[in-house]
């Protein structure tokens, strides 16, 4: 009974030093850490007073309760009050996870021990992918493949590592499959294959999701559900089925189950199994390899929300409605699409990656039919301001009946604001007219800070690229727009992520431009793309006369209170020049932000003169009581320790929170 009882005192203590300690260190302090630094304080100064001093008394006989008075355990629980804070101080300063404005911590981010644990498994995996890599000699192959990019053994080892890793690793060879510009026809030949070897789900598995994802039985929403898939992916798949409501033929993409937790752990592996792959070869440091698995990594985050991808295909449709360039975007049934299925149009077709042969099969012109993708993407990137970011080969079909582009999938969109939609424009006419001021124009519209930017040198590096691509027969696009992201980073400067999403999609266009053509030339094309622009804007008043009375009348109504105003401001400020009224005054008060800053800076700079000046105090104390016999001498040592106690206190505060505004900064 008396041990339950010391342990009931013992927590309540221990609840005390968990509020004493919270209120010294300051708000937005973090619970697991608090929690953590109290327990492992209570027990470590416990253990010690027990060992010292407790162990030679009947220390059973007294409550804690009791014992407060006397010096030791004064000593005991100021120890721990102490040793709490510092154990805290200790947490936040080797855990480097950063913070918001607020002092939040950054959604995602894990505490300490749940991310060695998460480390653990990540490393497990990641052995478990090079295990499988050495298996199927990649390891070994590899070695030789900066000279022989076209070996068959290479392409063929590293086809099945990407396999037998399974979920996202297979998706990422998917995507490389499209890169022909990148990879030699063998390699292609090897990762195409990648796409008709994935295991597709099994009828359980399809009703099981089915069944969960659908807010009605499945035999009252579909007619007919064809449980043999039109096409299995590593993310999800698609069948073909028939709306009960409406007997329309839809498509049913459905979510596979397991991929979710394959995301958290794959992506990560994958970027790391990518540096181990450029660090072994030459080869795959040159293509940029690593580079090519975190823009696949963070594309594919979106990928995997279905309904993300639903309100993306929405608006894409939506913006491209009244488009020049016909292009078909299948319509979704939002009432039965959710997160983990979607239900839309179907259109009976083929994709482009299938080259001149399903051109030749359906009669359509080649060159004609790039031109109406690639003007509707200009549409889309330059105008609308939401654009499909995925333009491969395989999210492109060819419809039978009318042999019209059909853009598929929207999981990754990217949405480029006014600003940098002006940008991008200068860019491609600075291109095409060759013209530096016009492109440096454009880059300081597409970096997110340009107040330190050198024109004179700026405009000189972009002159020596374009005398790189001049007189060519054409421009080549992946190389203009890797030169101009080396430039932007050799000065200094970063491409917003959006307009950095755009310009990679630009290359992955023309890749699939040349596999639609391979005589086709992006910015040759542009040329006649802003003749189009130009021509319809001049006519638009002409041929569209209510919309742009419409407009002109909109603008009218914002513009005229504002010049009604005029005269009279024109007025007040005359007078107040007349009088000597006018005082311009700045004061670095009247930005909140400042405000703030200033007022922590000076509250810290108090915190720390206080604790320095009970360090000095007490320090002098100690020293006097040296010099004195008399009973005064036990009352300067108690007075000097209590100084030394707060100085410490006030020190520890202060250096938590250097360190959490350290880590806000860097957020």
């Amino acid at each position: 009974m008396t041990y339950l009882i010391m342990l009931v005192e013992l927590l309540a203590v221990a609840l005390f030093i968990y509020y004493v300690s919270g209120r010294l260190m300051g708000s937005k302090v973090n619970f697991t850490k608090r929690i953590l630094s109290v327990l492992l304080g209570v027990s470590l100064t416990t253990f010690v007073y027990w060992y010292s001093y407790l162990r030679y008394t009947d220390f059973l006989t007294e409550s804690i309760a009791f014992a407060v008075t006397d010096a030791s355990a004064i000593i005991w629980i100021g120890s721990m009050l102490l040793i709490s804070m510092l154990f805290y101080l200790f947490f936040e300063l080797f855990d480097p996870i950063e913070l918001g404005e607020r002092g939040e911590r950054i959604t995602g981010q894990k505490f300490i021990i749940q991310r060695l644990r998460h480390r653990w498994r990540r490393q497990k995996r990641l052995s478990q992918v090079l295990e499988i890599a050495v298996r199927n000699g990649f390891s070994r192959t590899i070695r030789y493949a900066r000279h022989r990019e076209s070996n068959r053994d290479f392409a063929i080892a590293f086809r099945d590592t990407l396999e037998q890793s399974g979920g996202i690793f297979i998706k990422f060879g998917q995507v490389l499959s499209t890169r022909t510009e990148l990879f030699s026809p063998v390699f292609i030949e090897e990762l195409e294959t990648l796409q008709q070897d994935v295991k597709p789900l099994t009828s359980a598995q399809v009703t099981d999701i089915l069944k969960n994802s659908l807010s009605a039985s499945i035999e009252d929403v579909f007619s007919e559900f064809q449980m043999e898939p039109l096409a299995a992916g590593s993310i999800g798949q698609v069948h073909r089925a028939v709306l009960r409501k409406t007997q329309e033929d839809v498509v049913v993409k459905l979510l596979r189950p397991e991929v979710k937790g394959i995301m958290r752990n794959d992506l990560d592996i994958l970027v790391e199994f990518a540096e181990w792959v450029t660090s072994k070869s030459k080869w795959a440091e040159n293509i940029g390899f690593r580079e090519l698995a975190i823009g696949f990594a963070n594309g594919l985050r979106e990928e995997i929300n279905f309904g993300i991808e639903t309100r993306n295909t929405i608006q894409v449709a939506n913006a491209l409605k009244k488009s020049d360039y016909l292009v078909k975007i299948p319509h979704v049934y939002r009432e039965y699409s959710n997160d983990n299925l979607i239900v839309m149009q179907y259109f009976k077709g083929k994709s482009i990656s299938r080259g001149q042969d399903v051109f030749d099969q359906f009669n359509v012109e080649q060159k004609e039919f790039g031109r109406t993708v690639l003007f509707s993407f200009f549409e889309q990137m330059l105008f609308s301001g939401i654009f499909h970011a995925d333009p491969h080969p395989g999210n492109i079909f060819i419809d039978e009946q009318d042999g019209q582009p059909i853009l598929l999938d929207f999981g990754a969109v990217g949405r480029l604001a006014a600003p940098q939609q002006d940008g991008l424009n200068l860019f491609i006419i600075g291109v095409q007219q060759n013209d530096a001021e016009v492109i440096y124009d454009a880059i300081t519209a597409l970096v997110e800070d340009n107040s330190q930017i050198d024109r004179q040198k700026l405009e000189q590096a972009i002159g020596q690229l374009l005398l790189k691509i001049s007189y060519v027969d054409k421009i080549p696009t992946e190389e203009l727009i890797h030169s101009m992201f080396d430039i932007v980073r050799e000065f200094g400067l970063a491409f917003y992520p959006s307009v950095g999403m755009a310009l990679r999609s630009l290359i992955s266009l023309d890749s699939t431009l040349h596999t639609i053509d391979p005589k086709f030339d992006m910015f040759t094309e542009a040329k006649v793309f802003a003749k189009k622009y130009k021509t319809a804007v001049l006519k638009k008043p002409f041929t569209e006369p209510r919309e742009t009375k419409q407009k002109i009348e909109e603008e009218l109504a914002l513009l005229i209170p504002e010049m009604m105003r005029l005269p009279k401001r024109a007025d007040q400020l005359v007078q107040r020049l007349e009088s000597g009224k006018i005082i311009l005054h700045h004061d670095v008060f009247s930005d909140k932000h400042n405000a703030n800053f200033i007022l922590q800076l000076f509250s810290r700079f108090v915190l720390l003169m206080s604790g320095i000046t009970f360090g000095l105090v007490s320090a002098a104390l100690l020293a006097i009581a040296q010099f004195i016999n008399t009973q005064y001498a036990v009352y300067l040592n108690t007075a000097a320790y209590t100084g030394l106690f707060l100085c410490v206190i006030l020190l520890v505060r202060l250096s938590i929170q250097a360190i959490r505004d350290m880590k806000r900064s860097n957020a």
